[in-house]
């Protein structure tokens, strides 16, 4: 979570009145798993009478203003002892046996088995009440199936199989420490800890967790920077929302702080950051409509494509790429981005002038030809991403004809990203075309 450092604009303050005024919701606070769990953190220490659980008809489940929270006011505080850290893990059962193990492990695996072993103890544990609240499944790439995989762009795509492959190896390299478990665990470790289960625990934290710079130890390997914060982590988050959100060592409590404040019976939210739509997907598992910050990514692959016929254009993606000018190139509804411009007028610059591409990264001017080069490239370019999420999109219309409802949910959120994308490049090449006009 953090703050995006942007005053929101008269008309985004438009947009989300008419949005909160179409919303209903339902309170969840008197469902027996939510009793159970405020009565959880209240044993701890947790006192809340600013917000309660409900059901949104756009965000689904998230917290609900039970009164008027002024601009600087402290929305939740959670107590540490409410917070599920390695600490919480090393003081547990499992505690000798990470200790006692031939290696250090990562607080981030330590933290799966922890929750893997919990929800397998049920009622029994003490964590119950918060882990009976956690999602059952997750709209993360981790949990995509092959199919919708296949139907992400190209970069989110590439993410999600490392997402896969991360979540594959931790399952497969830990075989050994799964095992010396089996003397705390009521059956077998191959049927407690499996991949599916894993990977249920490393969604969990990967997506609802708080950042909580913690202290280096000899235990575990790498810095420790989860934190679990029931009731905390149902809040959901909107990119326009500023909040200040950090534990306070003098309180010894995680707190966030509303900075505009929020009205009775609404919504509050938070900010994860300043995230593109794709970076939610990945990491958080859904999509922000009307993101501010979204953008499109360009592919160096694509660049080849669409460049193909240029006998130097090995020679100019190599000098690209050694001055670092490969990776984060993007258009917005603005248009395409400096970076993306400055790499389309070395790529139209002809050899011959190789003394000029430098200068063409530096941002300097190029002449009239090259720039018109430069943006009838990006034009095309729109036009190949435009067409291949379009192409996506009737995909996707035509999967969700036949699939069931787990799939659903992973096509309806792979929908949204593709959705956003086709308005920001329809408008980049409504750009792109008063540029062309211009020149």
């Amino acid at each position: 979570m953090g703050r995006c450092g942007h005053r929101v604009g008269r008309a985004a303050r438009q947009r989300r009145r008419k949005r909160e005024s179409t919303i209903g919701s339902v309170s969840l606070g008197q469902q027996p798993q939510y009793v159970r769990l405020m009565q959880f953190l209240h044993q701890r220490g947790f006192t809340s009478t600013l917000l309660q659980p409900a059901l949104f008809t756009d965000t689904g489940r998230g917290l609900q203003t039970l009164q008027n929270i002024k601009p600087g006011e402290i929305i939740v505080s959670l107590p540490e002892s409410c917070l599920l850290t390695t600490t919480t893990v090393l003081n547990s059962y499992l505690g000798p046996f990470i200790k006692s193990w031939k290696r250090r492990l990562s607080p981030l695996l330590v933290l799966c088995v922890f929750l893997v072993c919990e929800r397998h103890r049920g009622e029994a544990s003490d964590w119950f009440p918060y882990i009976s609240v956690l999602p059952n499944t997750y709209t993360c790439p981790a949990y995509f199936s092959d199919g919708v995989v296949d139907i992400l762009p190209a970069a989110v795509r590439r993410r999600a199989v490392e997402q896969r492959e991360a979540v594959c190896d931790m399952h497969s390299s830990n075989q050994d420490f799964f095992r010396s478990l089996q003397l705390v665990l009521s059956h077998p470790v191959e049927d407690v800890l499996t991949y599916e289960a894993l990977r249920w625990a490393w969604c969990s934290v990967n997506t609802r967790s708080v950042f909580m710079s913690r202290p280096s130890n000899d235990v575990l390997l790498g810095q420790d920077n989860y934190a679990l914060a029931p009731f905390l982590d149902l809040l959901n988050h909107q990119p326009d929302v500023q909040v200040k959100a950090s534990f306070n060592p003098q309180t010894r409590c995680y707190e966030i702080r509303s900075v505009s404040g929020t009205r009775r019976y609404r919504q509050a939210f938070i900010n994860y950051g300043c995230h593109d739509n794709q970076r939610l997907l990945l990491e958080y598992g859904f999509v922000a409509t009307n993101n501010p910050h979204s953008v499109v990514y360009v592919e160096p692959d694509l660049l080849h494509d669409v460049l193909r016929g240029d006998k130097s254009l090995d020679q100019k993606i190599k000098f690209l790429k050694e001055n670092n000018f490969l990776h984060n190139l993007t258009v917005s509804r603005e248009g395409p981005s400096w970076r993306l411009m400055a790499a389309l007028r070395v790529l139209s610059l002809p050899q011959t002038q190789f003394h000029l591409w430098k200068a063409a990264l530096l941002g300097q001017a190029v002449s009239e030809n090259t720039e018109e080069r430069s943006i009838h490239t990006a034009k095309t370019v729109c036009q190949r991403l435009l067409h291949d999420t379009q192409t996506a999109l009737q995909k996707i219309s035509r999967l969700l004809q036949q699939c069931e409802q787990p799939i659903r949910e992973q096509l309806d959120v792979a929908s949204l990203l593709r959705q956003e994308e086709s308005s920001i490049l329809q408008s980049c090449l409504e750009t792109l075309e008063d540029l062309m006009l211009e020149l």
